[in-house]
């Protein structure tokens, strides 16, 4: 296969432009001096993107932070478990999520994932038993974990799920909203994700009373939570009788959301529908090509799921060792580079790097499944011919190393 030689290999690392409606709500923003969510009496940024983003979700509360990885530990905090409660979570996950436990004064458990990126049920069953206080489901690089059978396993103990959407905003599992279904679902909006603010993330729930335990814990001092405003058609009673309960009670982790990040956010939700349709449209076209190939599988999603996918995962089929690092190396060479989560020695989606953590467990699928499964961006924006590019580059470097192991 030659190369499109005609169109330069496109920079899979730059994402869509920020609306111009931000620029002129930034302008005002920079005008009022009020960057601080609860400098104005009403009505600020932060509190208007909570409303929209809970509205947009179909969920009753949503509390903006600094990061997903605080809206996961805020989430822990707010369940409040004890100290040294088992969190149950996937062995493929970004390091952040093990981070947060360990945050949370709690101890990550890791089970198995599959081939197919999303969790080794028997295993995940398996681990349920063994004394777990919560469970973090991530649904890592957007591939949704079987949300049915977690939830009724999860739902007969009793135990509260967290969904780690970071990479899920858009994804709908039997047409529901990813990150509404366990009890709080956590999203980012960092550089790489479908709202880009740079940094950034979100929790949603509809349990009044976590919401306010977040809330109070981000950093809404002295009575600062009376600018949250309740759910769309609730009478915040609920909400007020949270906020009652639990001030003055947490400690403060100030964990907040700037208003310049809401304004950045705000213009960029009308655009969400249209990034989903198109990253759709990318990833499956990239994945048929790939999958026309003997070397490259791209697994497909399970029945219920409607993806919402900026990138693609593909494990190399048949190759030895010496020949991963030789694709690697060649795509690179071409312009594109592939990540292939376990080839390196600090990678932060291969659990054997989490050295922070005490008795790392073996994970032997998890394990294979991350020394061949590569991971390109397809950022939304992309062109049919920029994506044929990178599928001929992909199988061009795929090629060139077989060739070069027979000659």
């Amino acid at each position: 296969m030659s190369e499109t030689s005609s169109v330069a290999v496109p920079n899979v690392h730059q994402g869509e432009p920020i609306p111009d409606a931000a620029r002129a709500a930034i302008d005002a923003l920079m005008q009022s001096g009020d960057l601080f969510r609860y400098t104005a009496p009403q009505d600020a940024p932060v509190s208007l993107l909570e409303t929209e983003f809970a509205e947009l979700l179909g969920a009753k509360y949503a509390l903006a932070v600094s990061s997903c990885s605080a809206a996961l530990f805020l989430s822990l905090k707010a369940l409040d478990l004890p100290r040294d409660a088992r969190v149950l979570i996937p062995g493929f996950t970004f390091a952040a999520v093990p981070s947060s436990v360990v945050h949370a004064d709690c101890v990550p458990v890791l089970c198995e994932v599959g081939e197919n990126y999303r969790i080794n049920m028997e295993d995940f069953a398996a681990k349920l038993e063994d004394d777990i206080a919560a469970v973090i489901i991530s649904h890592m690089r957007g591939h949704t974990s079987d949300m049915d059978a977690i939830m009724v396993l999860c739902d007969a103990k009793g135990i509260p799920v967290i969904e780690d959407a970071a990479h899920s905003l858009g994804t709908t599992w039997h047409g529901r909203n990813i990150g509404t279904i366990g009890k709080i679902g956590c999203f980012s909006f960092q550089s790489y994700k479908m709202l880009n603010a740079g940094e950034g993330g979100i929790l949603v729930t509809n349990d009044a009373d976590l919401v306010a335990r977040t809330v109070i814990m981000s950093g809404a001092y002295e009575h600062n939570w009376q600018k949250h405003k309740p759910a769309r058609g609730d009478n915040g009673t609920a909400l007020e009788e949270a906020f009652a309960r639990w001030q003055n009670l947490l400690p403060l982790y100030n964990l907040r959301m700037s208003n310049l990040s809401a304004a950045v956010i705000r213009p960029q939700i009308p655009e969400l529908a249209r990034r989903v349709a198109d990253g759709l449209k990318n990833h499956d076209y990239v994945a048929d090509r790939l999958n026309q190939h003997a070397h490259f599988h791209v697994p497909a999603p399970l029945a219920p799921e409607r993806r919402a996918p900026d990138s693609i995962q593909f494990n190399l089929v048949d190759l030895d060792d010496a020949q991963i690092d030789a694709f690697a190396a060649a795509t690179a060479a071409r312009g594109v580079k592939v990540q292939i989560f376990g080839r390196s020695t600090d990678n932060a989606r291969a659990f054997w790097n989490w050295r922070f953590l005490k008795d790392l467990p073996d994970l032997p699928e998890t394990r294979a499944m991350l020394m061949k499964a590569c991971d390109v961006r397809l950022p939304v924006r992309l062109t049919r011919t920029e994506l044929d590019v990178i599928v001929e580059i992909l199988v061009n470097s795929v090629e060139e190393t077989l060739a070069l192991a027979a000659a």
